[in-house]
């Protein structure tokens, strides 16, 4: 574990550097205890893989009162899940219109394009992270049969629900961008809206199962 200065008003605490669900859940599980009881100057508490990155005012409280706080915080925050997971299904339309990397991956794969689809629908994606996007789940993992490497050359323009893979990861574009990753299908479920309650669809601990449509 090491607590590591982010610029002059956040703080990264990491607990490892593999992707892990022992690593993200205790991950989680921080930034929950955080949010529910934030220190004083405590602006957010974002999760990603295996750290938390915790936003602080500066006028307010400092860098080494931050580390005191995770150093005593971080062995209360143990492996067990104590954060509301929700499965969601997302379904996805598959055709030539929205997929089409999918004779890419098949190829990297080696099979045809149907044996790449059922690898894909087969599994239950965990939500390991946000970032990217507004929305932008990072979620694992892939089959490692179809665990196909980003594009050479991104795309300038990635429609908006694009469902791709990157690796051992998967995702969904919330919004149009460049981008990537393989594009293998395209959902019409809204990932990001500023106007709601909760603006992302998705959030770090959830499971996502993809439903062809």
């Amino acid at each position: 574990m090491r607590i590591f200065p982010l610029g002059d008003s956040a703080a990264t605490i990491e607990f490892g550097n593999e992707v892990s669900v022992e690593l993200n859940d205790r991950s989680i599980a921080l930034a929950t205890d955080l949010e529910s009881d934030p220190f004083e100057g405590m602006i957010e508490a974002v999760p990603a893989y295996a750290s938390v990155s915790i936003f602080f005012d500066k006028n307010v409280t400092s860098f080494a009162s931050v580390k005191a706080i995770l150093s005593r915080s971080a062995g209360a925050a143990a492996a067990e899940r104590r954060y509301v997971s929700n499965l969601i299904e997302i379904p996805i339309v598959i055709s030539g219109d929205t997929s089409a990397d999918i004779a890419r991956v098949a190829q990297f794969a080696d099979i045809d394009e149907d044996a790449v689809l059922d690898l894909f629908f087969t599994r239950t994606y965990r939500v390991y992270m946000l970032g990217f996007l507004p929305g932008f789940a990072y979620m694992g993992e892939v089959d490692e049969r179809i665990a196909c490497p980003r594009l050479e050359t991104p795309r300038s323009k990635v429609a908006k629900g694009s469902v791709g893979i990157a690796g051992k990861q998967t995702g969904i574009y919330p919004l149009e961008s460049p981008g990537g990753w393989n594009i293998i299908g395209r959902t019409d479920r809204k990932m990001f809206d500023a106007s709601a309650d909760q603006p992302c669809l998705l959030k770090p601990g959830d499971e996502v199962r993809f439903v062809r449509c």
